[in-house]
């Protein structure tokens, strides 16, 4: 089996060269890169991962912990992850924590147990002071979709107030006065603030909020169509619904069309994150962006400046969500 002594020998450079060659690191000239991988592919050398791992005191490894691990939104998160480490020659260890705050904490163990350099934690459950007290260990770590103070300088979050109140003006200001609104789980942050944001575009426009036109949902599709059932057999009357996000928004256009309620002649919609089947319902889902593909990277770019030692790289750690108006939505 041939060795890292080998490699240096028929490549004609340092032992130190070839082992920055085989870390990635990014002080390496390009002729030396290719020099070094020329020699390992004659000679069949493949880097022993454990002894890289043992010499450099890294195993290479990110923990990454999501809530869910189903549906389009967590899909994209990951996937923005995995590529930026993978590009930068790392790997991942996936765990799910279900918006559970005992499953979170056994998730976050686990994966500290696995000796990864660093986390991406994308938690809705354990508490700040818990995050605070994390951060007092000794694995680092970078939180997303989520604002912790104290820990500004580790989040990158989006402005979910300014998103909810976007997708409610928006409704307002083509005609809409009879709003219903179903919105995510009220015990997670995101899910409040788009709340809120919802309730300043109507205070703005002297439109009270009733708690009788919002319906809690859990951000899956079937509490959608739940949540418009129920909003639609209260009595009142609704020209349009705002949801918390796609999921539910495309539960609600199915329990508004069990209602033989056309879309968006009957009921107007919107949703919230532009995942990527909103333009393909019909109609075509009037939504808010949420960059969370360019979250994720970010959250990926943050470990590598942070824990691996990468320069030249720039952390955003707040994104503004954008609207997308497509069809679902008509002018009164």
């Amino acid at each position: 089996m041939a060795t890292i002594y080998e490699v240096s020998a028929l490549a004609g450079v340092s032992l130190s060269s070839v082992s920055r060659v085989m870390n990635n690191h990014e002080h390496v000239s390009e002729k030396t890169k290719v020099k070094v991988k020329a020699a390992m592919e004659t000679l069949g050398y493949r880097p022993n991962a454990v002894a890289r791992s043992l010499a450099s005191n890294r195993s290479d490894c990110v923990g990454i912990l999501v809530s869910q691990l189903h549906g389009p939104f967590f899909g994209d998160i990951l996937t923005g992850i995995e590529e930026e480490l993978r590009a930068a020659g790392k790997h991942s260890i996936i765990a799910a924590g279900h918006s559970d705050k005992t499953i979170e904490k056994e998730s976050i163990d686990f994966l500290i147990s696995r000796n990864c350099d660093a986390l991406i934690l994308l938690v809705d459950a354990v508490c700040d002071e818990y995050l605070i007290e994390l951060n007092k260990g000794k694995t680092p770590f970078v939180i997303i979709n989520r604002r912790v103070d104290g820990l500004e300088d580790r989040c990158l979050y989006l402005d979910n107030h300014l998103g909810g109140y976007l997708a409610t003006k928006h409704l307002i200001e083509q005609g809409h006065r009879n709003i219903g609104y179903i919105s995510g789980p009220l015990s997670i942050e995101d899910a409040k603030a788009r709340l809120e944001g919802h309730k300043e575009a109507l205070s703005e426009f002297d439109i009270a909020f009733e708690k009788e036109r919002c319906y809690e949902g859990d951000y899956l599709t079937q509490s959608g169509q739940d949540g418009a059932n129920q909003l639609l057999n209260d009595g009142r009357q609704y020209s349009a619904i705002a949801c918390a996000n796609d999921e539910m928004a495309a539960g609600a256009m199915k329990g508004i069309r069990d209602h033989n309620i056309e879309i968006p002649s009957g009921c107007s919609i919107v949703g919230f994150d532009n995942v990527y089947f909103a333009e393909y319902l019909y109609p075509k889902l009037s939504t808010i962006d949420y960059p969370r593909i360019e979250m994720a990277k970010m959250s990926a770019q943050w470990i590598l400046k942070n824990v691996y030692k990468k320069k030249s790289i720039t952390i955003n750690n707040i994104f503004s969500p954008t609207l997308v108006p497509r069809d679902s939505i008509r002018s009164l």
